[in-house]
């Protein structure tokens, strides 16, 4: 079992930075994937980045690859997502999630979920 809390989001104006952060319980962090998922108003949830519990494979949606940066601390239980030169269509709620096995971009594949982190880009 693993449970999964997002912090970090918040306000800020197009170009700007946040780091989202998401802390894991569980003795087996190091065994998952991780993945951070978005949502915003209206629309579907879509796949933002993942990483392999070994940290050698990265995944970037098309839409954030360049700006965003997926890592993972093991020792710490914590994966990040670094934002810079966020844009206003960067607004929605982010999730983190994992899973066993490989990483994928795939949310149906997760088994666990964050409850989320409201990330707003004003322009």
């Amino acid at each position: 079992q693993v449970q999964l809390v997002e912090s970090g989001g918040g306000l800020v104006q197009a170009g700007g930075s946040l780091r989202l952060s998401c802390a894991a319980s569980g003795r087996t962090f190091n065994s998952y994937a991780m993945g951070w998922f978005r949502q915003a108003p209206g629309k579907e949830r879509e796949s933002v980045a993942a990483r392999s519990w070994g940290g050698g494979i990265t995944y970037y949606a098309d839409s954030v690859a360049g700006r965003f940066t997926i890592s993972r601390d093991n020792a710490k239980n914590t994966v990040y997502l670094q934002m810079n030169s966020l844009k206003p269509e960067d607004t929605a709620v982010y999730y983190c999630a994992a899973k066993r096995g490989r990483a994928t971009m795939n949310p149906s594949e997760y088994d666990y979920w964050g409850q989320g982190t409201q990330v707003t880009v004003s322009s």
